[in-house]
């Protein structure tokens, strides 16, 4: 059921501790941590603590955890240091967009040149 925890999601597992991460923020409704396979120097994963598979279902069933999510997807981002630089905002959503991990994320990408259109 959308927003619960599932038995089966590392992203559910890492925000109830079961799972370590390198947490870089957090508040009451979302985690910030550091992607285990960073695509740039700053590549941080902004996730709600409710379980939505994507962002799609989370913005529909949850319009203001979605708001949530993209607010600290910009704390991140001035915490890291690449607001005057400028960052990138990610959110796969299914397999054939390249989401491997079906729990709603932000991808928060800095640090480097970003090319357009991505790859």
């Amino acid at each position: 059921m959308a927003g619960e925890p599932q038995a089966d999601c590392l992203f559910c597992k890492i925000v109830a501790g079961d799972v370590p991460a390198t947490v870089v923020r957090e508040t009451d409704t979302v985690v910030a941590f550091r992607d285990i396979n960073p695509q740039a120097p700053t590549h941080v994963l902004v996730i709600p603590k409710a379980h939505y598979p994507d962002a799609a279902s989370l913005a529909a069933g949850a319009p203001a955890l979605a708001a949530d999510v993209l607010r600290e997807a910009g704390e991140v981002a001035a915490a890291e240091g690449t607001v005057d630089a400028g960052y990138r905002i990610v959110f796969n959503t299914g397999s054939g967009a390249g989401q491997t991990v079906f729990h709603a994320h932000a991808h928060i990408l800095g640090g480097r040149g970003l090319e357009w259109p991505p790859g």
